[in-house]
């Protein structure tokens, strides 16, 4: 036995230096290559986890007639995202073109010999396509997810696929392309790390065109126009799907430098993102705490949101210092443009202009003032902002490139939607609505038990949770 023993480790001693050189066999790049390639994947991976924190926080901000309604879209249009965008969007946002739109790269197949023919800005990267591809695509569904937040308790299930659709291939990835897919703000230098225009102000845009075309929920306004509060119904969904997003937001914004090795720069756009987070949630707060007497949850909720959107056009290119500044104002002005837009008859159910819209472009603007010259040119996209002795230039590109993306959207998603629902409608009957989403869309409630509760006390049939 001793002796078997004494074989079986001299053998391993001679397959040890065998293993050892075969892993050795990797020259330096190629471990750099797919290093960064596994660190794209993962953010990838945490920017998709992204949609279980918009359906937490979407079903907790809504009425539970609605929650599963909620949810479920989630899942639903994020699939019809995938699909568009892999058939057609991404080409026209990186695909070779023009200045103004994509034209090769559909229908991707993965291999690098497509990358070479028709989409150059990737076909040297040594991160594979599909890899790119999936980093991409989680965007996309984030911005596609944050436009339904203008539909939410009243729009038609058919809608989001006729809209997901048209959103996909042929709002988001244009405006994509004039930024990220050598478009004509990216060659002026437009400074949008991680997408608070691309991603959150387009997004956004579409919600606000969705929300004021299919009008208040019922009940929303008495008949001399004051806001009555509609509050969600579970507190706790909202503040995990605000956790989720939280973390997801570090492969947004850290996944966007595409590289984990050389100087851990993705350490450096983490570090800001997370101190904006935090400075926003303080902000929103205590102003919430100032204006009601009270410190309110969901203003906290949304300054963090705020602050995050902010800080994603400025996550590479500001100080620690700039990021906390940035992402306090972020949760500030969002909470005061939410109480305007409600008193101004427009009824946001999850406040998503105030809080990707008004932020994204608060967030854009704001590398125009703050951006450091070291890292505009550590970053190789724009110049220094005003307060580091860059003048008015790049706060000039800034501000263009936020006019342009919000009218091409805004103009774009009514003519698509004024068109829907011209043709088929926007929103649910009165009924319909009245007896919540889940059951006239789907036919169960997302929590059945309760609603039926909520009938028996209220002494009716099931259509009595219409209240709930």
């Amino acid at each position: 036995m001793f002796k078997k023993m004494l074989v079986s480790t001299g053998l391993l001693s001679l397959l040890i230096p065998t293993m050892a050189f075969a892993a050795d066999d990797k020259t330096p790049a190629e471990l750099a290559n797919a290093i960064d390639s596994v660190w794209v994947m993962l953010a990838a991976i945490l920017v998709i986890f992204m949609q279980a924190g918009f359906a937490l926080l979407e079903a907790g901000s809504t009425r539970m007639k609605n929650a599963g309604h909620v949810a479920g879209k989630t899942i639903l249009t994020f699939g019809i995202c995938a699909i568009a965008f892999w058939a057609i969007g991404f080409g026209f946002a990186f695909g070779d073109g023009n200045s103004f739109i994509g034209s090769g790269g559909f229908f991707l197949d993965g291999s690098q010999e497509q990358a070479t023919a028709s989409i150059s800005l990737f076909a040297e990267s040594p991160i594979p396509i599909s890899i790119l591809f999936l980093f991409q695509l989680a965007f996309c569904g984030v911005s596609l997810a944050i436009a339904w937040g203008g539909f939410a308790e009243r729009g038609k299930l058919p809608v989001y696929f006729i809209f997901g659709i048209l959103f996909t291939v042929l709002i988001y990835p244009i405006v994509a392309h004039w930024v990220w897919g050598g478009g004509w703000l990216g060659q002026l230098g437009m400074q949008d790390f991680a997408g608070s225009t691309v991603v959150h102000l387009q997004g956004a845009t579409a919600a606000l065109v969705a929300t004021i075309l299919l009008k208040p929920r019922i009940g929303k306004y008495n008949k001399d126009k004051t806001p009555n509060l509609i509050p969600g119904h579970n507190q706790v969904l909202s503040v995990l799907g605000v956790i989720i997003l939280w973390i997801g937001w570090f492969g947004f914004n850290a996944g966007s430098t595409l590289s984990a090795t050389g100087e851990g720069f993705f350490g450096y756009v983490a570090l800001t993102t997370n101190l904006a987070a935090a400075a926003g949630a303080v902000a929103a707060l205590v102003v919430s705490w100032m204006y009601f007497g009270k410190a309110d949850i969901p203003s906290m909720l949304n300054g963090v949101l705020a602050a995050l959107v902010a800080i994603t056009a400025a996550c590479a290119f500001v100080t620690p210092r700039d990021a906390i500044i940035i992402g306090a104002l972020a949760g500030i002005i969002t909470f005061f443009t939410a109480q305007w837009f409600e008193k101004a008859g427009i009824d946001d159910p999850v406040y998503a202009f105030s809080v990707h819209g008004i932020a994204g472009i608060w967030g854009t603007l704001s590398t125009g003032i703050f951006a450091t010259p070291e890292l505009a040119e550590k970053t190789g996209v724009g110049k220094a902002g005003l307060l580091y002795g860059g003048g008015l230039e790049q706060l000039g590109v800034q501000a263009l490139g936020v006019f342009g993306a919000f009218v091409f959207v805004l103009v774009l998603s009514f003519i698509i939607l004024s068109l829907i629902k011209a043709m088929i409608g926007l929103r649910v009957t009165e009924e319909e609505e009245i007896i919540g989403l889940d059951l006239s869309e789907h036919g169960t409630y997302g929590y059945p038990e309760q609603m039926k509760k909520a009938a028996q006390s209220s002494g009716t049939s099931s259509g009595g949770a219409q209240t709930v």
